[in-house]
């Protein structure tokens, strides 16, 4: 059986799309609430950078462990299933984190990233199922519910602790926490609207190697590591701008602000870049122009005159929500069917978060080392052109080999 069968939930139209859409609307605060206050956390914790740079890494890395783990879910609960169980979990990592000390913090942050990367991986393959003619509008809307849930959270973590901190009359040290424990409440929401999706469901036996075939395909290895490059950036964007921002000038709000206005301006190109590359003969020219205006956006955000920063800002929104939605599209469109969509999925997103994490954490060492910011610049660029050349080769108008029916 396919690791997301036709059989396994019925088509229930609407009301599957708008629990989608609340889910994936989870899948970034837990990452994008931490930058805007992470100067507090580490004054409130003793954290040098390069320890703020290992608390933005976890997420990212356990996303890509986790993701192994969705495929041994779905055999023993079935996808839907397991989605709710992630969301559950999601949340009380969310509730405890910001309370249970240094080691709690980083243990909730690990255990909300592993959540997000098992719904990611299943997420991909329930769209190309249920929605096979619209697997790119589907997944434009679903980088924009993402997209959507990653700018609420990078733009109003910051005004809701300094609410907190004027509530609780000046206690700094601690408005963070009720500021990050906020964002458990859109996670047990999905989780209540997500019960609809559990009515007929039940476990789906597949083969534990199905997806190991794609270990030896070089079309799925270009699109895992566009994946992940691509991801490192998004990362150390979510992670840092605030701080760079801060550092060049900017009051935390309104580097929070920046972060959350690049993170909203992806909504755009999240819905135009898979439209248009879905009606090309293949995706290489859409992929080079997002990479592209990525790169520059980023450079531009470190060196350019701070009082030109929301330019780049806006290139950099419409570069990074066209590169995520391309390598979610291209999940869907270099496989032939929905088993080969969850396994290249699974593969790519595990090893690609996995990848990714690099990246945050050395924006970390290099700032420690450097004092500055300048270095990193090296660093994006080397990850932009790596992920460049990875995009002309899964941009091509090919199929990776189907795992359907593959032991």
């Amino acid at each position: 059986m396919a690791l997301l069968s036709t059989s396994a939930m019925p088509r229930r139209g609407v009301l599957t799309l708008v629990a989608l859409l609340l889910v994936a609307l989870n899948l970034r605060p837990a990452l994008t609430s931490v930058s805007p206050v992470l100067g507090n956390i580490g004054e409130a914790l003793a954290l040098s950078p390069s320890w703020q740079g290992i608390l933005t890494t976890l997420p990212v890395l356990f996303l890509g462990l986790a993701a192994p783990l969705a495929p041994r879910l779905v055999r023993r609960i079935g996808p839907e299933r397991s989605v709710f169980a992630a969301l559950v979990v999601l949340a009380v990592a969310l509730l405890v984190r910001p309370y249970i000390g240094t080691m709690g913090l980083f243990l909730g942050t690990a255990v909300a990233g592993g959540c997000i990367g098992i719904i990611g991986v299943l997420l991909p393959g329930i769209v190309k199922r249920d929605f096979p003619r619209r697997v790119s509008i589907m997944t434009g809307l679903y980088t924009v519910a993402l997209n959507l849930g990653a700018s609420t959270a990078a733009g109003t973590t910051e005004p809701l602790r300094q609410l907190l901190d004027d509530v609780a009359q000046g206690a700094s040290l601690s408005a963070w926490q009720g500021a990050l424990a906020f964002w458990l409440l859109p996670a047990v929401i999905a989780a209540l609207l997500w019960l609809p999706q559990l009515r007929g469901t039940k476990p789906t036996r597949v083969p534990a190697r199905r997806g190991a075939r794609l270990r030896h395909d070089s079309l799925a290895w270009q699109v895992s590591l566009f994946m992940g490059l691509q991801s490192s950036l998004a990362y150390i964007v979510f992670g840092w701008l605030p701080t760079i921002l801060q550092d060049r000038g900017l009051t935390a709000v309104t580097a929070g602000l920046a972060l959350s206005v690049s993170i909203l301006l992806q909504v755009s190109t999240a819905i135009l870049a898979p439209w248009i590359g879905s009606r090309m003969r293949d995706q290489r020219t859409v992929l080079a122009v997002v990479m592209t205006l990525t790169l520059i956006g980023l450079l531009g955000c470190l060196y350019a005159p701070i009082g030109s920063v929301w330019l780049w800002i806006v290139v950099l929104g419409l570069g990074q929500g066209g590169t995520f939605s391309m390598a979610l599209t291209l999940l869907a469109l270099r496989a032939p069917d929905a088993t080969t969509a969850a396994s290249l999925s699974a593969m790519a997103q595990g090893i690609g978060y996995t990848l990714a994490a690099a990246g945050p954490l050395l924006v970390g060492v290099l700032h420690d080392w450097s004092g500055g910011w300048n270095v990193v610049g090296v660093l994006v660029s080397a990850l932009a052109l790596g992920a460049l050349v990875m995009a002309l080769g899964a941009g091509r108008n090919r199929q990776v080999a189907s795992t359907q029916g593959v032991d």
